[in-house]
């Protein structure tokens, strides 16, 4: 469990603030972390809404001097004897492994931007590692109307191994600045290689 006192309070401070099994995720991320001090991370609770029923999630990044820490907690359907269950993953990324860092951001009223007024509006964060490819194929054709050929398909490929949407509507100005110092932090970090 990652311990009050250490250089992980204010993290774990983040993790019992979500409400959203906090001891498990806590001893999830800490079991990753080992023995290195954490530079930054950023904790994102999200809900999703499928008919009747609200699913929440759960995801910690963790940056160390070496290592990109990410911990994904979902809650799963009731069991057959009805109990709560969750499916947890971790996955550690050596830092000189990562690949792109993408900070995307919406900004509201960017005309009054050099006059600090204005905000944004939500963030994008995508970190490709490598480790998943997103395939979005579509079948091909030529620019002749009557042809009739099979032409196969044509598309494209692209890592996408982490994406994280926050907005200020759901999860508030802090919350924002927080994802962008964390993914700033990152993309310095990801490029000394």
């Amino acid at each position: 469990m990652i311990p009050a006192a250490s250089s992980g309070s204010a993290l774990r401070e983040d993790i019992d603030a979500c409400g959203y099994f906090p001891d498990l995720v806590a001893d999830i991320v800490a079991a990753a972390l080992g023995d290195e001090a954490i530079v930054a991370h950023l904790v994102h609770h999200e809900a999703t809404f499928d008919r009747d029923q609200v699913h929440r999630h759960l995801t910690v990044l963790v940056l160390t001097e070496t290592r990109f820490l990410v911990t994904h907690t979902d809650e799963a359907e009731q069991n057959t004897s009805g109990r709560i269950e969750a499916a947890t993953t971790s996955e550690v990324v050596p830092l000189t492994q990562l690949g792109t860092v993408s900070i995307a951001t919406v900004v509201q009223d960017p005309e009054n931007h050099a006059l600090g007024r204005s905000s944004l509006g939500e963030v994008w964060l995508t970190v490709n590692w490598g480790t998943l490819r997103q395939i979005d194929l579509k079948p091909a054709g030529c620019d002749n109307p009557d042809c009739e050929a099979d032409h196969g398909y044509t598309g494209t490929a692209a890592g996408e191994d982490l994406v994280i949407r926050m907005s200020a509507a759901a999860d508030g100005t802090e919350n924002l600045g927080r994802m962008v110092r964390f993914a700033t932090l990152l993309q310095h970090r990801a490029g000394r290689r």
